[in-house]
């Protein structure tokens, strides 16, 4: 029996409406498709530690003061952490309650106390102490007049040391403005790992010190009464004497105010400050009441071991950390590098104050050295916009930019040629620099003793015996490094911010450490632990071996 035959109009039929169906359900699906595409598990699974910057940085101080005082500082609470009163009860209530928080994050966290991020407890200071000295620099950094015993512009001075302020308002900005993601701010004493106090130790001791004795001088001056007999003079000089003294003592009494604010904390009372953060970033600021903060972690410029700028055990790197000068420059970026690489001409560039104290005094030696070589400028520098343009000028015209130890062994000239692409030559024997557990300077910097340094010929053909492809390598890591010096608002991810905190996480289990032994440890027994028993931060061999005999 024969099948039945289809016929074959109405098979070529259904083949079209199949045709057309497949040809409409292929065009619905890439219309879903491109309205909604799938995710890809490869990509989602991967995580971006930090967000895009959604808010260009601003790098000048002056400005992101402007902003922050203006916009933010508005908006800040009244109340503060002051301690009206505190009774031993409440230091032991609060050691109750730090102990219960860390062991929920014992039980809980299987990194801790290797943990990021790191939570941190900024203190609500009172007024007078964070934002009155930040309007007290805003209303008067316009009077240039304003120098130093050495000529130096102290607003300037108080801008290359301002990592006080840099620091903290990136930690109390709301979570949804700030970019980095390794420290918390935490709004409970006892959550905390770290305790920031916000007191602007730069600013106060420039503005509130100095100034006043220097403004006592200007109006004896002015009054023409120095110019007078002598018996005048010497009546003046006695006035202005005993007048200095006042300020001082009043200047102290404020600093004694704001300290017993700290250490009237039960937080403070814990741990006798071991897990406090003090920006001490001046080596003369906070100068006389140091003594009392001395188990506190210190942000400082250097250490200086030779005993100038601070006495014996105070600074260590066991507990303090070493933060960068902000840059007197503007930043030469990638670009900036590439194209000035034909116009750098001159092989040595120094410009800066010839003669120095202490440590310093090696730069009148090199001056002697290097004074009318081939290639070689080495400038008497000068202060305001003028010294900074030539200062820049210079750097970026130059193969490599002295860096000499000045007063104390570090510079802000260092940073200033770090971010001019101008290869640093560091003659600083007891240098300490930023970060070095992070970063690498050997790959950027050439490392010089004074002793070769100053030796009759040999700087200069050492320099010029680099190689070309060495210099465009450690040109090439400049342009990488300078983020790590470039201070800005928002801070930005591997800024110097950044690396502060990824520093401070290596210190936490230190600091855990020595804070429980000083709870339990008797006072009469020899194994308390003070800083004094720490070595000093001596780069040659045989001052650490006499140092160590002597401790």
């Amino acid at each position: 029996m024969r099948a039945k035959q289809i016929p074959s109009s109405l098979t070529r039929s259904k083949s079209q409406i199949l045709l057309l169906f497949f040809s409409l359900s292929l065009i619905l699906l890439s219309f879903l498709f491109f309205l909604f595409p799938p995710s890809d598990p490869a990509a989602s699974s991967i995580t971006h530690p930090y967000p895009h910057p959604r808010i260009p940085p601003q790098t000048s101080f002056v400005a992101s003061l402007e902003h922050f005082l203006t916009h933010k500082a508005l908006n800040h609470r009244s109340s503060d952490d002051t301690v009206r009163s505190l009774l031993q009860d409440d230091v032991r209530m609060f050691d109750d309650r730090k102990f219960a928080k860390e062991m929920d994050w014992v039980h809980g966290d299987p990194y801790y106390p290797l943990n990021f991020p790191i939570r941190v407890y900024v203190y609500q200071m009172p007024n007078k102490f964070t934002y009155n000295l930040l309007w007290l620099f805003w209303n008067t950094y316009r009077e240039t007049s304003n120098l130093t015993s050495n000529g130096s512009p102290v607003h300037r001075l108080i801008e290359q040391h301002s990592i006080d302020y840099w620091l903290w308002p990136d930690l109390i900005a709301p979570e949804s403005e700030r970019l980095l993601k390794n420290v918390v701010r935490v709004h409970r004493q006892e959550e905390a790992d770290l305790f920031y106090v916000p007191f602007f130790t730069t600013i106060s001791f420039f503005l509130l010190e100095k100034q006043q004795c220097k403004a006592l001088y200007r109006v004896l001056v002015s009054t023409r009464i120095l110019v007078l007999s002598k018996c005048m003079r010497c009546l003046c000089r006695a006035y202005w004497v005993v007048q200095n003294l006042l300020i001082l003592g009043s200047y102290f009494l404020w600093l004694q105010e704001a300290l017993k604010w700290v250490t009237d904390q039960p937080a403070w009372k814990r741990s006798e400050g071991r897990d406090h953060i003090f920006p001490i970033h001046h080596p003369w600021s906070f100068k006389l009441v140091r003594r009392y903060v001395k188990n506190s972690i210190w942000l400082l410029p250097d250490m200086d071991s030779t005993g100038n700028w601070y006495k014996p055990g105070q600074v260590s790197l066991e507990k303090d950390l070493i933060l960068p000068y902000v840059p007197n420059v503007d930043l030469c970026d990638a670009k900036c590098v590439s194209e000035s690489e034909s116009k750098r001409t001159i092989l040595l560039f120094f410009r800066g104050r010839l003669k120095r104290n202490a440590g310093g005094k090696i730069r009148s030696k090199l001056v002697t050295e290097l004074a009318g070589a081939k290639d070689v400028v080495i400038e008497e520098g000068t202060s305001g916009d003028q010294g900074k343009a030539a200062a820049q000028k210079g750097m970026r015209r130059s193969i490599f930019c002295l860096s000499p130890a000045g007063d104390t062994p570090s510079s802000a000239r260092l940073f200033d040629a770090i971010v001019s692409g101008c290869i640093p030559v560091i003659i600083s024997d007891e240098l300490e620099l930023p970060f070095e557990g992070i970063l690498d300077y050997r790959k950027i910097a050439i490392f010089v003793s004074s002793t070769d340094a100053v030796q009759p010929g040999w700087l200069l053909p050492f320099l010029k015996g680099i190689s070309s492809t060495q210099i465009r390598e450690m040109r090439r890591n400049l342009v990488e490094f300078s983020r790590h010096f470039m201070y800005s608002s928002p801070a930005q991810p591997l800024g110097p911010e950044d690396l502060v905190w990824r520093m401070m996480g290596g210190k936490l289990v230190n600091i855990k450490l020595h804070t429980r032994r000083s709870q339990r440890v008797v006072k009469e027994s020899r194994s308390v632990c003070t800083c004094d028993c720490r070595s000093g931060n001596n780069t040659t061999s045989s001052t650490l071996s006499g140092q160590a005999l002597s401790g």
